[in-house]
């Protein structure tokens, strides 16, 4: 009796569906993975359906990964890349980079081009609504970074830990009312560290302004400089460290230092905030551990492993330094 499918899958001790993929679908399955099916095929002589072949074993490291962020300019995104990058290499695959410039429209045309070319799809904090980004992607295996969707790993950036030492903190200085600087209306995390900082600010007895959106660049922050003092809060969280230098930069052009008329608080805490002046106090974001973690995750589904989607939520952690102080009256 001819050699089915079925001694193919026994044999190479694979699913049933993963031997038939290697058949119908192969740029689904890992290097590995595909391997392994197409050398047990050939060595029992399963001959597949009719109009298709065997092909030849791939090459070790065949596999690509795409990364698309929205700024690869931002510190942030450059860490992160350059730790998947770190893992990209000991797994031999290889990664392609896409930068949307924080564009929605280049996200999809990113999503449009690379789906079909890789084997798998990293979002970095998109600015497209999750349920659009999953229904691009179709059946290439995707993973979101700092962005929530059902039915896809999904790595987060718990804001709450980080949010809630600050809180405590500004209010441990005396500070009764502080100022949100905000970021993109498309960013996901920008709503939620809204949303906590409102929440824990009003558990912590303090008054919270919500100033409106802003580009997430030093610019942007220096363009909210004037909001910040206007709003007659003692003290400002930014989006990020970028928008936090620029509203360092804003409010010393309007006569007030940092922190002795306000004290400023960043997100993400970059390299560069040790060496400001004065040194920005930062809530430290992981996003070299995201980096790493994206392509370790990324390993088994390369495989061609079946897995029920997972969320992993990446601890936050408030570093005090020279931009925060106490309350002084303006």
């Amino acid at each position: 009796m001819a050699p089915t499918l079925t001694d193919v899958a026994k044999r190479a001790n694979v699913a049933l569906s993963t031997a038939s993929r290697a058949f119908s679908d192969p740029r689904r399955l890992g290097p590995e993975t595909l391997r392994k099916v197409l050398s047990v095929a050939q060595e029992i002589g399963y001959d597949p359906a009719p109009g298709k072949r065997i092909d030849q074993v791939p090459a070790q490291g065949a596999t690509t990964v795409a990364i698309v962020v929205p700024d690869i300019a931002n510190p942030v995104f450059g860490g992160f890349v350059k730790a998947a990058q770190g893992e990209v290499r000991r797994g031999r695959q290889t990664l392609v980079l896409h930068d949307t410039d924080f564009d929605p429209e280049r996200e999809r045309e990113a999503i449009a081009h690379l789906r079909a070319k890789a084997d798998a799809i990293v979002m970095c904090s998109p600015r497209l609504d999750a349920g659009e980004i999953v229904e691009l992607c179709d059946r290439t295996p995707l993973l979101l970074v700092n962005r929530e969707a059902e039915g896809t790993d999904c790595i987060l950036a718990d804001a709450a830990d980080g949010l809630r030492q600050t809180v405590d903190y500004l209010a441990a200085l005396g500070h009764t009312r502080i100022a949100y600087v905000q970021g993109s209306e498309h960013s996901w995390s920008n709503g939620r560290r809204v949303a906590l900082t409102v929440e824990l600010a009003a558990e912590a007895g303090l008054d919270v302004e919500v100033l409106g959106w802003q580009a997430e660049t030093v610019a942007g922050g220096a363009a909210a400089a004037a909001s910040v003092v206007a709003s007659g809060a003692s003290a400002a969280i930014t989006h990020n460290d970028l928008v936090a230098f620029g509203v360092i930069k804003g409010a010393r052009a309007l006569g007030i230092e940092v922190p002795t008329g306000l004290s400023v608080v960043g997100i993400d805490d970059i390299p560069l905030t040790e060496v400001s002046r004065p040194s920005l106090t930062s809530i430290a974001v992981p996003w070299a551990k995201a980096g790493s973690l994206s392509l370790e995750l990324l390993g088994p589904v390369l495989a061609g492993e079946r897995h029920l989607p997972r969320k992993h939520r990446l601890p936050t952690q408030l570093v005090v330094r020279g931009s925060t102080g106490p309350a002084v009256a303006r």
